[in-house]
């Protein structure tokens, strides 16, 4: 089968070359006038908070500053979720 696509390619190099050319300019021509809302939007909009205490153990982190600001971005509209990591001296929202 093989052979024969590669016969007929060298027979026809003319409808071949016009084929591809055809199926180039056809492809360029459907991304150009793709509608953007063909593409979702898949952006992932993460906010990071990162507090330094070089004090507090990560139990005091967690009660002081990482539950509050838990607590605030819960609030807001559309958060989808909410995780954090409390160490020694260190919170991360």
């Amino acid at each position: 089968m093989f052979k024969a696509i590669v016969r007929f390619s060298i027979r026809k190099k003319l409808f071949v070359g016009l084929t591809t050319l055809f199926l180039f300019i056809g492809g360029i021509y459907a991304m150009l006038t793709l509608p953007i809302d063909a593409v979702p939007d898949i952006t992932n909009n993460q906010v990071q908070i990162v507090t330094v205490s070089p004090t507090l153990a990560p139990q005091e982190v967690e009660q002081l500053i990482t539950m509050p600001i838990e607590i605030a971005m819960s609030n807001i509209m559309n958060v989808e979720d909410i995780r954090s990591v409390s160490r020694f001296g260190l919170s991360v929202v």
